[in-house]
């Protein structure tokens, strides 16, 4: 039996048992609850509202697709789930094509907000400081990160760059806010540091080695970057404190991406071949962990996250039907495989 299929049929039993109770005894029976797994987002068709959320339990033995619409009186969630973070008991879920950014209850996955104040093709977040921090990157156009106060969802400010430039990744170290100014359209090797207590711009950090940053996480109180060059790839370490940039050089791996952490070990992707290597080596792994589904220039490994030991690869199957989950170990080992929906783009922890 499918996990989806079984989990709506638990699913249903509980309304049905919740249904019966109530007409003889008036008893509640709990509402389920999200708290000890892993959220999915399944991005949608570009101009298509079909963009919502898969929940798999950490166990990886139960899951149930569109989580959002089965929630909130099945209302579709948007345009383009680009990402998701987290803060205290809140999920945001950011829209790129709707413009806007739809707040949920993290266990029961119930809307408690919306905010849509100024954005404009916005693409990630992070929360720094009792704030949302989200770039915005119209083609041709503005460039700016906005600031939402995230007591409330208030529209805090708004911080421009150079419209020749790109704001793209966003992530927070050691209290304040860093933003990828680089992405495949506009290459570069720039990284700009935000003051959270000034909401301004610092200046702009540049890594020593590569051609473009393909991809910023923030880990232990530093950022790391990703850069492919000509013919070797560079991971670099910015502690937040300052102080100076560590690079480990990738020798022979062209077009490095999809960096995370995990275990004291980097995992990283180039073109279909996943990497794994520990954070202190200085050899460069000679054959892939991995080699995972080939989808071709945009959509090979179009979501990827290492969490808690175990590998999530993504081949959404040019979107045209439903995206394959399938899970390892950190050996390499395949562990589960399933269906999430159209587009899946990455994983989250919730526990």
């Amino acid at each position: 039996m499918k996990l989806n299929r079984l989990l709506q049929i638990i699913f249903g039993f509980v309304l049905l048992f919740s249904v019966s109770c109530t007409s003889d005894y008036e008893e509640t029976i709990p509402e389920i609850t999200y708290n000890n797994g892993f959220f999915i987002t399944n991005e949608g068709n570009f101009q298509t509202p079909n963009a919502d959320v898969t929940f798999v339990t950490k166990d990886l033995s139960l899951m149930q697709n569109d989580i959002y619409k089965a929630k909130n009186n099945n209302e579709n969630l948007g345009d383009v789930l680009q990402t998701m973070t987290f803060n205290n008991d809140k999920a945001y879920l950011l829209l790129n094509s709707s413009n806007k950014i739809t707040v949920v209850d993290r266990l029961t996955f119930k809307k408690t907000g919306e905010i849509t104040a100024q954005l404009n093709n916005p693409r990630y977040m992070a929360v720094a400081n009792g704030n949302l921090y989200v770039t915005n990157d119209q083609f041709g156009a503005g460039k700016f990160v906005n600031v939402y106060k995230l007591s409330d969802n208030s529209f805090v400010k708004k911080i421009d760059f150079a419209t020749t430039s790109t704001v793209e990744g966003i992530v927070e170290a050691g209290g304040n806010i860093y933003v990828q100014n680089t992405n495949s359209f506009n290459p570069g090797t720039i990284i700009t540091k935000i003051n959270t207590s000034s909401n301004t711009i610092d200046s702009p950090i540049q890594v020593p080695n590569g051609t473009n940053i393909n991809k910023i996480i923030s880990y232990n109180n530093s950022v790391y970057a990703i850069a492919e060059g000509t013919s070797n790839s560079y991971i670099h370490q910015i502690p937040a404190s300052g102080g100076t940039i560590t690079t480990t050089t990738l020798t022979g791996i062209e077009k490095a991406t999809n960096l995370q952490i995990d275990g004291g070990r980097f995992y990283f992707s180039s073109k279909n071949k996943i990497y794994s290597m520990a954070m202190n080596a200085t050899t460069t792994p000679t054959s892939p962990l991995i080699t995972a589904v080939d989808g071709g220039d945009y959509f090979t490994l179009y979501g990827f996250s290492v969490i808690d030991g175990r590998i999530f690869t993504v081949d959404v199957k040019g979107f045209t039907e439903a995206s394959e989950i399938t899970v390892y170990t950190t050996a390499g080992t395949a562990v589960s495989k399933f269906k999430a929906g159209k587009g899946a783009n990455g994983v989250y922890k919730n526990y």
